[in-house]
C-alpha cells in the first residue's frame, strides 16, 4: 500500500499538473477544503505564475463577488485604484484581507505594466453578490444594464425607463434584511415589485443578446462582455431573492441551487474567453452532486463544476486539495486508515496525487471518511475520488 502510494505522488508544478489531464482545459479548477488559510492561496498563486508562464493562462477567477470582482480587474489590468482600497472593495467574503490574495493582486499588476492588452491577465470574481447572511439588491447589476442598453440602442426598444426601475426596486435594506435568510416572510422577493423586476430583467438581457453587434459596435466588445454580467447577476439575483421570500421545504435547495448555478453562468462566460484557472471551496467545483444537512433534513443540488464539467467535458478539470492538518482549529492529524491519514505519512509537505493510481492502491482497502472536529473544514469524501482529476495534498498549515 504505502509503496503504491508512493509512486501516485509527484511535485506541484505545472507542468505536472498537466501530465495527468488528457488535454489543457479551458477552465483549470483548483479547489481548497477551507478558506482563510493562506498557506493553501500561496500554493494556487504559485501554480498560477507557472500556468501564465508556460501554458498560456490569462486569467484567475475565484469565489468572490463578480460585481466586486471588477475594481480588481480595472486594477490588474490598467492600474486604477490604489491597492489598498482595490483589496477592500474588490473582495467579498472578507478575502480582500488575505496576504496571499493582496500578493496575487500586486503581482498580476506587476506582470500587466507596459504589456499590451492581449497579453494582460485578467482577474475576475465567479461567485454572486452574495453572502451566508443574505444577498445584495438587484440595483447596481440591473440599473448598470439598462445604462448600457440606454446609450446604445433606441430608447423605443427599451422595456422600461430608468426611473420605473428605481420605483420598482425601492430601497435597497428592503433586499437585505439579513432576518430575512431565517424568516421568508421578511423577504421582498416575491412582492408585485419584484415580480415585475424580474420580467423587466428578463427582457433587457433579451435585447442585449438581440442587438449585440450593434452594441458591441456602439461600444466595444469589453463593454458587452460587462454588460452580459450585469444580466447574468441581475436576474440571477431576483431568481435567489425569489426563492428567499418560499416557505416550502425546497427552499435551502433552491437558494443554494441558484447560487452554484449563478457560479458556473459565470464560469462558463469566463470560459469562452480563453483558458482559467479557477479557485474555490471543494464543494463548488466538485463533479458529484452536494449534500449537506440543515435541520436534520437532506439537502442536494448540483455544484458549479458539476455543471460546468456536464457543459465542457475535458475542458474542465478539477484538482481538489485535501489537508494534513489545522492545528489552530482542532483539526489534528488525521487517522492513518484515511487518505488523508495515508498521505500525512508520506515526508513531503506538499505534493500532487495521480488519483487513478491513489484510487488502484485503495483497491482492496476503501479508506475511512475522515471526520473533522470543525465545522470550517471539510474532509476529501473518498467516495468522489473518481470525479477529481487530482489531488493536491499539503501536511500542514500555518497561521497567517
Amino acid at each position: 500500500m504505502t509503496a503504491a502510494i508512493k509512486d501516485a505522488v509527484h511535485v506541484v508544478d505545472a507542468a505536472t499538473v498537466m501530465g495527468l489531464l488528457p488535454a489543457r482545459p479551458r477552465l483549470l479548477a483548483v479547489g481548497e477544503p477551507t478558506h482563510g488559510e493562506d498557506v493553501l492561496l500561496e500554493l494556487r498563486n504559485d501554480l498560477f505564475r507557472q500556468l501564465v508562464e508556460q501554458e498560456g493562462y490569462r486569467t484567475i477567477a475565484i469565489e468572490s463577488d463578480c460585481m466586486m470582482g471588477l475594481v480588481v480587474d480595472d486594477y490588474v489590468t490598467s492600474g486604477t485604484g490604489v491597492l489598498d482600497d482595490v483589496m477592500e472593495r474588490g473582495f467579498s467574503h472578507g478575502f480582500g484581507a488575505s496576504a496571499a490574495n493582496r500578493e496575487l493582486v500586486r503581482w498580476m499588476r506587476a506582470y500587466n505594466d507596459g504589456r499590451p492588452a492581449s497579453e494582460r491577465l485578467r482577474f475576475a470574481g465567479f461567485d454572486g453578490p452574495l453572502e451566508i447572511t443574505g444577498a445584495a439588491s438587484p440595483r447596481q447589476a440591473l440599473t448598470a444594464l439598462h445604462t448600457y442598453l440606454a446609450a446604445g440602442v433606441d430608447a423605443g426598444l427599451l422595456p422600461c425607463t430608468a426611473e420605473t426601475l428605481e420605483r420598482l426596486l425601492g430601497t435597497d435594506d428592503r433586499w437585505t434584511d439579513p432576518a430575512a435568510m431565517m424568516d421568508p416572510s421578511r423577504s421582498a422577493g416575491q412582492t408585485p415589485e419584484a415580480k415585475e423586476l424580474r420580467l423587466l430583467a428578463d427582457d433587457l438581457v433579451a435585447l442585449l443578446d438581440a442587438q449585440t453587434p450593434q452594441l458591441i459596435a456602439a461600444s466595444s466588445r469589453e463593454d458587452w462582455h460587462r454588460a452580459r454580467l450585469y444580466g447574468r447577476t441581475a436576474t440571477g439575483l431576483l431568481r435567489y431573492h425569489f426563492w428567499m421570500a418560499d416557505t416550502s421545504p425546497s427552499r435551502m435547495a433552491r437558494l443554494l441551487g441558484v447560487r452554484d448555478s449563478m457560479m458556473a453562468a459565470n464560469l462558463l462566460a469566463i470560459a469562452e474567453r480563453g483558458p482559467a484557472l479557477v479557485n474555490a471551496h471543494n464543494g463548488h467545483l466538485q463533479r458529484d452532486k452536494s449534500t449537506m444537512r440543515m435541520g436534520g433534513l437532506p439537502v442536494e443540488w448540483w455544484s458549479a463544476g458539476a455543471i460546468v464539467s456536464a457543459r465542457l467535458g475535458e475542458e474542465y478539470a478539477f484538482l481538489a486539495t485535501a489537508l494534513g492538518t489545522i492545528r489552530h482549529q482542532g483539526v489534528d492529524a488525521p487517522p492513518p486508515d484515511t487518505v488523508e491519514g495515508s498521505l500525512y505519512a508520506l515526508p513531503q509537505q506538499r505534493c500532487l496525487v495521480d488519483t487513478r493510481r491513489l484510487a488502484a492502491a485503495f483497491a482492496d482497502a476503501t479508506p475511512a471518511p475522515r471526520v473533522s472536529p470543525w465545522y470550517g473544514y471539510s474532509p476529501l469524501d473518498p467516495a468522489h475520488l473518481a470525479g477529481i482529476d487530482g489531488l493536491l495534498f499539503v501536511k500542514d498549515t500555518r497561521r497567517s
